[in-house]
């Protein structure tokens, strides 16, 4: 019996349900952070340590989230001292976000963190594996571009 091609939409349900999935991955990552600094505050100082400091209305772009979820996740950052917010020279009456010593420190503990549960969880994998891995996933976040938009 002749086997009928799969309809081309197929290939993205499958995509769907392995995405879906990812949600565990998280929260396995999630289990490793320190109970202080979870998911949203881990974010905001990977992006202050890879882009330097700025507004948090810059933030929250570089973050595709709201300006309401940005400031609580900053606020979190700079209760724990983690983040200082500093006068804007070019706008006294803006903030600047710029990662503390303190900041610094737990950005190392995560790293180191993150790290040791990859090197575990993805230890029978090849280092070609991974870099494949890396690269597809940049891709697939590239592909989104920015993910605030509003759809009518």
């Amino acid at each position: 019996m002749e086997r009928l091609a799969e309809p081309s939409g197929s290939r993205y349900e499958d995509l769907a349900r392995a995405i879906s999935a990812i949600g565990a991955v998280k929260r396995g990552v999630a289990r490793v952070l320190p109970g202080d600094c979870q998911g949203g505050a881990a974010a905001v100082l990977a992006m202050l340590k890879h882009h330097g400091s700025m507004r948090t209305s810059r933030l929250a772009e570089l973050m595709a989230v709201d300006m309401s979820v940005c400031s609580r996740h900053v606020a979190h950052t700079v209760a724990r001292g983690w983040v200082e917010r500093l006068p804007d020279p070019d706008d006294g009456r803006s903030r600047i976000l710029r990662l503390s010593p303190e900041g610094f420190a737990m950005l190392t503990e995560l790293d180191r963190r993150v790290t040791e549960a990859f090197t575990h969880y993805l230890a029978e994998w090849s280092d070609d594996d991974v870099a494949l891995l890396t690269t597809l996933l940049a891709r697939l976040r590239d592909s989104f571009g920015d993910c605030r938009a509003t759809h009518a």
